[in-house]
């Protein structure tokens, strides 16, 4: 196939390092869901070899037989030692810190400590779909408070809803996706700070989806909402698993304000103990040691965000398209393409691309598809050139 890459051609850049022959040989969902005339740019995967700080972590344990029962103090000494030299924050408490399978599994729990059945859970949509089945699937009802024309948190419209789910003094918990999945968005902590005041107004417990932290522009910074002022209650969700593509090596980290203490303490023992050892070994890994191949894979990323505007712009000038600050996703607007509301299954049936179908992301998604950027830059080129022959 002409125009994808053949083999690694840039040392620096992970996103170069792998040929389209060698990543079809992987057996991941991404790599298996689709025939091979298909470029899968849909799943939150990256098309990358692992940091080789973690490749030797889990080398060495599976070499030593350190396939155990998981041991976790490791592990936010690493996220905290990350938090202070990457994000300026110095307050992250490993005593306030508690062991996840992974990140949406630690959302169930969270939203299980702080509401009972029934009680209603605010997203902000279009959203990563995950966020209506897992509640959903846990006894709770979604209300939905979608983002501003801008993409970013419409706080009039929040408080609004939270004023809704607080109906009759039933419970409520806002599920912040930050950055947000899929816009991209980066929340600033002047917006952090609204909305921990409008939680504390209305009683809402705040809980943070933080999966997406490292992956940043370069020239932008994180802000942990548990790092604003008013937010002592709240409950926030970290992994190392999209900065370094570690969801197979599955380890995520509750973290609580000081208030929320308490909370935490009450996550059953099992849920804890279900966690990967050899994932905790990979995310502390990667947190500790794994900051030079994180640089490089964020450099790639700005590249591949220039890219895609430049190739949109002129392939498919129709298609809107704001680079977001964070996460490897991309959010297009194919709404003047005339596709429908799932302009997804355009692009594949006639394009031989698969993207995320907008809907599926809630209000707001309809007639968007969202693209994974983390890969190639000529797989991106290829994909574009295929998505407009699809609409031609």
């Amino acid at each position: 196939m002409g125009g994808v890459p053949q083999g690694s051609r840039d040392g620096g850049n992970p996103l170069r390092q792998l040929s389209l022959d060698q990543l079809r040989r992987r057996t991941s969902h991404k790599w298996r869901e689709y025939p091979d005339d298909v470029l899968p740019l849909f799943v939150a995967e990256m098309d990358v070899p692992l940091a080789e700080p973690v490749t030797r972590a889990i080398t060495e344990a599976v070499a030593l037989g350190d396939t155990g029962y998981v041991a976790g103090g490791a592990y936010p000494r690493a996220l905290a030692e990350f938090a202070r030299t990457r994000w300026g924050w110095d307050g992250l408490a490993v005593d306030r810190t508690a062991l996840m399978p992974d990140v949406m599994h630690g959302v169930v729990e969270a939203v299980r400590l702080v509401t009972g059945p029934g009680d209603a859970v605010v997203v902000n949509c279009p959203v990563y779909p995950p966020f209506y089945t897992f509640v959903a699937h846990a006894g709770r009802r979604i209300l939905e408070a979608p983002l501003g024309a801008d993409l970013r948190l419409d706080l009039d419209r929040l408080r609004d809803v939270f004023r809704q789910a607080r109906v009759g003094g039933r419970a409520a918990a806002y599920l912040l996706c930050s950055p947000h999945n899929p816009t991209g968005t980066l929340h600033t902590a002047d917006e952090l700070a609204a909305v921990a005041e409008l939680a504390g107004r209305y009683g809402v417990r705040v809980v943070a989806d933080e999966i997406h932290a490292p992956v940043v522009a370069r020239d932008a910074r994180f802000v942990p909402y548990l790092s604003v002022p008013g937010t002592e209650d709240g409950l926030s969700l970290m992994s190392a698993s999209k900065g370094w593509n570690l969801a197979a090596l599955r380890g995520a980290l509750a973290l609580a304000g000081p208030a929320a203490a308490a909370d935490l303490a009450r996550v059953p023992f099992e849920v804890s103990e279900s966690t990967s050892h050899l994932g905790v070994i990979a995310q502390t890994a990667a947190y500790r040691d794994g900051g030079r191949w994180l640089d490089a894979l964020l450099s790639g990323l700005d590249d591949n965000r220039r890219l895609l505007a430049e190739l949109l712009a002129e392939h498919l000038p129709a298609i809107r398209y704001r680079p977001g600050q964070a996460t490897y996703l991309a959010w297009l607007d194919c709404r003047a393409l005339g596709l429908g509301d799932d302009p997804a299954a355009v692009f594949l049936d006639r394009g031989r691309v698969a993207l995320n179908p907008g809907p599926t992301f809630g209000t707001g998604g309809a007639g968007h598809v969202r693209l994974n950027l983390a890969t190639a830059p000529e797989i991106i080129t290829e994909a574009v050139r295929r998505m407009a022959a699809a609409v031609t």
